[in-house]
């Protein structure tokens, strides 16, 4: 599979699949990025923050994709979901991801909200 394709999929599971996807895919030290926080927290902390179900109808649309080393690749797209409680969300999204012996893992995640 292409590597875009790959960690698109991958961001699909972070927004659809809850604790079990930040577990198997992100690095043991991730850094978040939103308009309320900004900080480095542990995968198990991130994990905790991700419920199954909290979005719904999530369509993603990749704006881009940049490999600065073989072991390191910088994904950004345009995100529309619907939260739990029905609200709409839309936010530009980049997050980098690191190769390692098991796979991508995410080590950076930043969400610009878009207004509506």
């Amino acid at each position: 599979m292409p590597l875009a394709e790959d960690l698109m999929r991958l961001e699909r599971l972070f927004w659809t699949d809850g604790q079990d996807a930040y577990l198997q895919h992100a690095d043991p030290e991730c850094l978040v990025v939103f308009a309320e926080m900004a900080q480095v927290l542990k995968r198990e902390d991130i994990a905790k923050t991700a419920e199954a179900g909290r979005w719904r109808d999530v369509l993603m649309q990749r704006k881009g994709l940049v490999t600065p080393t073989g072991d390191c690749a910088v994904l950004s797209y345009e995100v529309k979901a619907k939260r739990a409680d029905g609200k709409d969300h839309r936010a530009h999204v980049s997050s980098l991801y690191v190769r390692r012996d098991e796979g991508w893992k995410l080590a950076f995640h930043q969400q610009t909200a878009i207004e509506a």
